[in-house]
């Protein structure tokens, strides 16, 4: 059988697989504002179809509806990631052929993703009468979850009640 010189060979293909090391993440670059990496991770789940700077544009908008209230914006939304992070979760576990759900305490870089994501997903399902713009919803939706009340908070609530409710399952976490 010839061999394709442009692909290495099986032996060195092991050799540049992973075998339990753990990858280094890339350090996301600052947002060009407020020099803050949560902010521009914000930006980045904001953003639809690559469009970077209307993302950037809607939640610099958002910071300046927070900071007309009187608040601080970087502030704010700190302390709604914080805030809407889950401190644990379920994850479905397969066990002698039942399915059970099995909480988990949440790691730091998930808990913050989920947080934005639900923030994010939850401004856009708010109702465009009381809201006319993203921007207004994404504020609100960060000054609620900043105070403790919202539809975010509600689904960390759920999150946490059935991680609460399956603690029965927490000796199959291993």
């Amino acid at each position: 059988m010839a061999r394709n010189p442009a692909q290495p060979d099986r032996l060195q293909q092991n050799q540049t697989n992973m075998r339990g090391k753990r990858v280094k993440k890339e350090l996301l670059e600052a947002d060009p504002l407020y020099g803050n990496r949560l902010v521009s991770r914000f930006i980045n789940r904001v953003m639809q179809s690559g469009k970077k700077s209307i993302a950037q544009n809607l939640v610099y908008q958002a910071f300046d509806i927070i900071k007309k209230q009187g608040e601080d914006p970087i502030k704010v939304f700190e302390t709604a990631v914080a805030t809407v992070g889950p401190k644990m979760e379920v994850r479905a576990r397969r066990i002698g052929g039942a399915s059970y759900q099995v909480p988990n305490e949440v790691r730091g870089d998930r808990r913050v993703a989920l947080a934005i994501r639900w923030i994010v997903t939850f401004a856009k399902k708010r109702s465009n009468k009381e809201y006319k713009t993203y921007a207004e919803k994404l504020a609100v939706e960060l000054m609620e979850g900043a105070k403790g009340v919202g539809e975010a908070i509600k689904k960390r609530d759920l999150v946490h009640r059935m991680a609460e409710a399956n603690r029965a399952f927490a000796h199959f976490k291993w």
